[in-house]
């Protein structure tokens, strides 16, 4: 019983810990929706205080007390999971996870219901923005000669033209873990692909273009300039 008290405190200590240190160091945005932010941030101060009152009252340690989970196995799993959070930090998804969470059909959907505002005007629009707009009207005619200017990281994927990139942001709708990729094809020059290594992130400004793309007519940007840019604090789009 004494052991399964300390591993429940413990949990709830070091979670509580973990949650505010990802707020103070605002990395909680690279783990949640900001929807949820509050949520989180209430949870963490909720597991300090319960941690504390269990710590400042040892004479309700022998009798009937509230354990957070059924047995000493899943309370020591998740004190080391959140020992793990705490010494490894998050870090953003990039392309590899791209490939792996269908990157090559992204460009085409967006999950869900989402907004569409038609009053958007062309250049400030988002990728994710582009793509809702395709979903809504997928003529890519009606895309043609409109200006783009967009950030987001690169993306080679392997049976692309060498002429070809993407340029990609991932959703997050609830948490890390429901992101998806999402991109625009970007036609470079012959034999420019090269100086955009993947996951380095671009600020493309030009125009769009209609494409034949495997037996299909798609939007792909016809780029005037690729400007490197540093990865932002916030790289996901809601």
């Amino acid at each position: 019983m004494k052991t399964r008290f300390a591993l429940d405190t413990l949990a709830a200590l070091v979670w509580g810990v973990l949650f505010l240190q990802l707020w103070l160091t605002n990395r909680l945005f690279l783990l949640i929706h900001p929807n949820y932010k509050l949520l989180t941030i209430g949870a963490g101060f909720g597991l300090l205080t319960l941690a504390l009152l269990q710590i400042l009252r040892p004479h309700q340690r022998s009798g009937t007390h509230v354990s957070l989970l059924p047995n000493n196995w899943s309370s020591g799993i998740l004190l080391g999971a959140g020992i793990l959070g705490l010494l490894v930090p998050p870090r953003p998804f990039a392309s590899e996870i791209a490939f792996q969470r269908g990157i090559n059909e992204s460009f085409t959907t967006v999950r869900g219901v989402q907004t569409f505002r038609r009053s958007n005007r062309a250049d400030q629009r988002s990728i994710v923005e582009w793509v809702r707009t395709l979903n809504v009207y997928p003529e890519p005619d009606a895309y043609k000669g409109q200006p783009v200017n967009v950030e987001g990281f690169v993306v080679h994927p392997q049976d692309f033209p060498d002429e070809y990139i993407l340029i990609s942001r991932f959703v997050i709708t609830c948490c890390a873990a429901d992101v998806y990729p999402v991109g625009l094809l970007v036609k470079l020059p012959s034999n420019e692909r090269g100086k955009y290594p993947p996951d380095r992130w671009l600020r493309v400004k030009g125009e769009m273009t209609t494409i034949e793309w495997q037996g299909k007519r798609k939007i792909a940007i016809v780029p005037q300039e690729l400007q490197p840019i540093p990865e932002p604090k916030n790289p996901y789009d809601y």
